[in-house]
């Protein structure tokens, strides 16, 4: 099938790509010229692990291409997936849809056969509606559908993700629509991938209901680290207990500094003022927000903590700046509020990120981005493991304590054992380990 990917950012961009290598002819958009000159030359404008040969494969064999014209890739589509960006937007934590619905516009002017139009992007319930509105301006009922397919792709396992789902959801309200995003689907169908067809209200809430979810875990479990501390008990014990429970699952349930990224803050409030606006509040995820904005500047004061109350003159090196590991995605960090927090406290900040730097030094001017590990560790008072890169797992303990001028780690994120930092002479504070 002929497809269209308005839109060539990280899900734009990694949806695409699969396609194509399903067999279908694909065309990824972009508005922004230097993307798309880039896209053109095989250099990816995020980082993903394994992304870039699959962009190259499929140029290569003709069925993945880029251009800045949606008039021209639009026609002759059977699909059009919206895959362009929802920021929060200022003032009132509503997903900004400006972008959303000026796509919608454009194919609008576009279209030239019967087309099913996809929102990809993460979108508020009744953006579909609204979508089917615009386009409705200026097309007949009978030359559009439009769907919802949210994705479910983790940063850093995208690629394995879009390939091996869970599960596929599309919300549909018309037998064709459906057809056609059951042909586009297809290999997965075929490899026994659940598909979930819903209606288009119900999919664009499965979405926010998912990432509300998972970011309740991580809170629940991060304010049981705090207990934990306070009574003696051992964190990842407790994970692992509950974890066992089927019920409950063992994932997201690793205490650490509190969630990022581009997905969990800003769908977190836009769920939250979805059901302000629909006079039906979510008061558990409404503490989610406000516990894991509170606790990502808590790791800037834990970290003075361990210092003995006082970072004023200190050195002190971060371990990992993106929200995660194998992204270079530095949006809603927790290393943001951290490094905000300890320069606060009139401590001075050397960093290193396997990925990240680039992006974190615009963030971040006042900290020092260091060639490697050890070379951010050197003279530094303390060392904090903020991201839980496997270039972190395997440190020379006795080498990163031999360069530092103090004898603090602080492992925001629980990869050591204390014994085996108690060897090398270091201090050791970790998360929900009392």
């Amino acid at each position: 099938m002929k497809i269209a990917m308005i839109g060539s950012g990280y899900v734009g961009l990694v949806s695409g790509a699969c396609f194509a290598d399903f067999g279908h002819e694909v065309i990824c958009v972009d508005k922004d010229p230097n993307k798309i000159e880039q896209l053109n030359k095989n250099i990816m404008p995020i980082f993903e692990p394994g992304l870039a040969d699959l962009v190259e494969k499929n140029v290569k064999d003709g069925r993945l291409s880029f251009s800045g014209d949606l008039t021209e890739a639009v026609k002759d589509c059977d699909a059009v997936f919206i895959a362009v960006g929802t920021p929060s937007r200022r003032g009132d934590g509503h997903a900004d849809l400006s972008y959303v619905y000026a796509a919608s516009e454009e194919i609008a002017d576009a279209i030239n056969k019967p087309t099913v139009v996809v929102t990809k992007s993460t979108v508020p319930v009744g953006t579909g509606d609204e979508v089917e509105r615009i386009l409705s301006k200026k097309l007949d009922a009978s030359q559009f559908a439009v769907v919802s397919n949210p994705e479910f792709l983790r940063e850093g396992a995208a690629i394995d993700d879009f390939k091996r789902p869970d599960r596929i959801v599309i919300g549909a309200e018309t037998e064709w629509a459906k057809d056609v995003m059951s042909e586009i689907y297809r290999p997965l169908f075929l490899n026994k991938s659940p598909i979930i067809f819903t209606g288009r209200r119900t999919a664009e809430l499965i979405k926010y209901a998912a990432n509300a979810f998972l970011a309740t875990k991580i809170t629940f479990i991060n304010e049981m680290a705090d207990l934990c501390e306070k009574v003696g008990a051992d964190v990842q014990e407790v994970s692992r207990g509950i974890g066992l429970d089927n019920r409950i699952g063992s994932k997201f349930l690793h205490a650490g500094p509190g969630y990022g990224g581009s997905c969990f803050p800003k769908d977190t409030l836009a769920l939250i003022k979805t059901a302000q606006d629909n006079e039906s509040p979510i008061r558990i995820v409404e503490a989610v927000v406000q516990v894991n904005d509170q606790r990502k500047r808590a790791m800037g004061r834990k970290v003075i903590q361990a210092l003995g109350g006082d970072a004023r003159g200190k050195k002190i090196a971060l371990l990992g700046l993106t929200f995660k590991p194998n992204t270079d995605d530095m949006r809603d960090a927790p290393s943001i509020a951290i490094v905000q927090a300890l320069i606060d406290a009139g401590a001075a900040i050397s960093a290193y990120d396997p990925e990240g730097m680039e992006i974190a030094a615009n963030i971040m001017p006042d900290v020092s981005m260091a060639e490697s590990s050890y070379d951010a560790a050197k003279d530094a008072d303390a060392v904090v493991i903020v991201t839980e890169w496997n270039a972190f797992r395997a440190l020379d303990l006795n080498k990163l304590s031999s360069s530092m001028a103090g004898n603090v780690l602080v492992d925001l994120r629980n990869i050591y054992h204390p014994d085996d930092v108690a060897k090398s002479g270091l201090e050791y504070t970790s998360i929900g380990r009392g």
